[in-house]
Formats: structure tokens, C-alpha cells, sequence
């Protein structure tokens, strides 16, 4: 069984020590693709198990503590999209050209710091009300974000010739992927959070056609914008289903 794939998966989106074949085969990184809700349940899982570890202790501490990790854990790659994707939608003017070149910048300008401080309160701010009664839905988040970014290679072209993703967008392993979406969308529902299933999936298509008019495509930046986006949305419906 060729396990490159899910090393490669784990390796982008998690920093978590993990060691990759190089020269990186580009049919790899297209299979990885697949693997990304399954890094998205192994960080959901570790998130549980931490919080389930601090259930007794007092719930917003605990809060900003599993998120701290959380950003942890990804190495804040996925902010780093949303902050650019952030300042690159308010400056570019609907300009393509002009939204791309702003993406490439390493400058955070406030457009995105203000993106990336809502999401950060929306996250620690649910998950205080969540992980006393329901810490299941740490499960769930993690998986849905990387399963809408895993969506992007089905539905949109990558824009970048050299970019994280142009490797994986030029073999997608379309069939793997949509298996891949759909087992994400089954867990959310068996674990009782069928709603913020609708949630991501209407959040993924409003995206879709917001990058498809503004970029014709994605890149890497909006594809991590989505899962935090996504990961904040289905948090927040969450807790307020509770």
C-alpha cells in the first residue's frame, strides 16, 4: 500500500513530524488530496482528547488552551490564507490581476488581521460553550474545513502554475476525493451535527462562485481562508444548536 499520499497530506497541513519521499511525485500530492478530511479527524481527535483531559477545569481557559494547540498543530497555515485572502479581497477592487499580486504580498494588512481576530473569537468563543456538553463537535469541525478545501480540486481550476497546490490540482484524484467528502459529511451526521453539514456545504458553494467571478480559480491562501471559514461556521452553528 503506498502510504506517500497520507504522509504527504500530513505533512502540509499539520507540523506534526513526518517524513516524505523527495523529489515529491505530483501523482502523490494529487492522491494526498484525499487523505485531508482524515488529517482533519486525526487533528479533531487530538483536540478531544485534550479537551476531555481539562473537563473539569473552568470552560473558557480550557477554550483558549484547545485552540492555542489547535493553531498549533497547523502551524496557523490556514490563517495565514484567511489574512491574505482577506486583504487581497478588500484591496484588489475586483481587479484579478490586482487580488493575486496583493495574495503574494507577506505584509498582513488590517483587513486581515480583523479576519483572522474574528475567527479566532468565533472559534474560542463556541468552543467555550461546546467542549462542557458537547466536545464531540471538535470531531466534526477539523474534518468538514479540510473536506471543503479538498472540494476546491473538484470544482475549481488552481490558479498559480507554481503554488502548495498546483502539484495535487494538475492529478486529482477526483473519485478518492468525493469518496473522501462524502465518509466527512456521514461522521458530522452520525455524530448528531447534521446541520452544520448544510452549513459547510452552502459555505463551500458560496466560495466556489465567490473564487470563480473574483479569481476564475483558487489558490492556496483561499482554500485555507475556506477552512478556517468553515471550521468557525460550524463551530458557532454548533454551539447554537445547543
Amino acid at each position: 500500500m503506498n502510504r506517500e499520499p497520507a504522509r504527504l497530506a500530513l505533512s502540509l497541513l499539520t507540523r506534526l513530524p513526518v517524513r516524505v519521499a523527495t523529489p515529491v511525485d505530483e501523482r502523490d500530492q494529487g492522491r494526498s488530496v484525499a487523505w485531508y478530511p482524515a488529517v482533519g479527524l486525526l487533528i479533531g481527535l487530538l483536540l478531544w482528547g485534550l479537551a476531555s483531559l481539562l473537563a473539569s477545569a473552568p470552560a473558557w481557559p480550557v477554550a483558549v488552551l484547545v485552540l492555542a494547540v489547535w493553531v498549533g498543530l497547523t502551524g496557523a497555515l490556514h490563517l495565514d490564507g484567511l489574512a491574505d485572502s482577506a486583504d487581497a479581497w478588500l484591496g484588489g477592487y475586483g481587479d484579478r490581476v490586482r487580488t493575486l499580486a496583493i495574495m503574494k504580498d507577506p505584509y498582513c494588512g488590517p483587513a486581515g488581521v480583523v479576519a483572522v481576530v474574528l475567527v479566532l473569537l468565533a472559534k474560542a468563543a463556541a468552543l467555550a460553550v461546546l467542549i462542557p456538553v458537547a466536545p464531540l463537535a471538535l470531531l466534526v469541525a477539523p474534518v468538514l474545513g479540510r473536506a471543503a478545501c479538498a472540494g476546491l480540486f473538484l470544482a475549481l481550476p488552481y490558479v498559480r502554475e507554481q503554488g502548495l497546490g498546483s502539484g495535487a490540482a494538475r492529478h486529482p484524484a477526483r473519485r478518492a476525493v468525493s469518496l473522501a467528502m462524502v465518509a466527512a459529511a456521514l461522521l458530522a451526521v452520525l455524530l448528531g451535527q447534521w446541520l452544520v453539514v448544510l452549513v459547510a456545504g452552502a459555505m463551500f458553494a458560496a466560495a466556489v462562485a465567490l473564487m470563480r467571478r473574483r479569481l476564475g480559480g483558487f489558490t492556496g491562501d483561499t482554500a485555507g481562508a475556506l477552512v478556517e471559514t468553515v471550521e468557525a461556521l460550524v463551530l458557532l452553528v454548533a454551539a447554537l444548536m445547543l
